[in-house]
């Protein structure tokens, strides 16, 4: 056995898996090295396979826990718990940045971290997945976390700021923040547009720039994340 297979068993154990886990150690390791590290074998395949383990995952907690909400409220909430900030969370509560391969994050900020550790932690998702495929190595560990992570969204009364929710998304998937352009029509109504460069996104109108800002946010949100 190799030192750096000890130091991921010594994750696995933290995960709270079995010490006989079926896990593949190997895309285990690659999981965690990143592409500065090595720009050939790295975690970027396995980070887009674990995107859409933690979204599926995320869905069925939510389906099990708020069997009544609607699939817009699912969206919201889904946006939420596997946001950047979330995921890398998760990472530092399993230190997964011990175990990361990675030349240098000494000229990252804080923003570049959390993606980091956010990326890492899908890719770890998706070597666990690759490892069994089924989720018998990733939901015994990582329902609970979700689960706080939803009744702590669901009780705050702000949950369905879609401006929130669709800056977090385009953050996490373009790097980019929306922008929003307002006008006020002859009726004191406001038609708000969100743009993403220079495609918009969606629109919506409000008798406040804010409410108009909202509306247009939400049907962007659910228009880009149902896509």
């Amino acid at each position: 056995m190799t030192q750096r297979q000890e130091e991921l068993e010594k994750l696995v154990q933290k995960l709270g898996l079995p010490p006989r886990a079926p896990v593949n150690w190997m895309m285990l390791d690659l999981a965690l090295t990143h592409p500065s590290y090595a720009k050939g074998a790295n975690y970027q395949q396995l980070e887009f396979v674990g995107d859409s383990v933690i979204r599926l995952v995320a869905a069925e907690v939510l389906l099990e826990s708020y069997p009544d909400a609607s699939v817009g409220e699912f969206s919201a909430l889904r946006s939420r718990m596997v946001s950047d900030r979330t995921l890398a969370l998760l990472a530092q509560n399993y230190e997964l940045d011990r175990y990361l391969l990675v030349a240098n994050t000494g000229g990252m900020n804080e923003t570049g971290k959390i993606s980091v550790l956010a990326d890492a932690f899908e890719a770890v998702l998706g070597a666990l997945y690759l490892s069994s495929y089924n989720m018998s190595l990733i939901r015994p560990w990582l329902d609970p976390a979700l689960q706080a992570k939803a009744a702590e969204v669901y009780s705050d009364p702000a949950w369905q700021n879609y401006k929130d929710a669709l800056q977090e998304w385009t953050q996490a998937k373009y790097k980019l923040l929306p922008q929003y352009r307002v006008r006020e029509t002859k009726n004191m109504r406001f038609i708000a547009e969100v743009w993403l460069q220079d495609q918009c996104l969606g629109k919506g109108t409000g008798s406040s720039k804010k409410e108009a800002e909202q509306a247009a946010a939400k049907n962007a949100f659910l228009l880009m994340v149902d896509s």
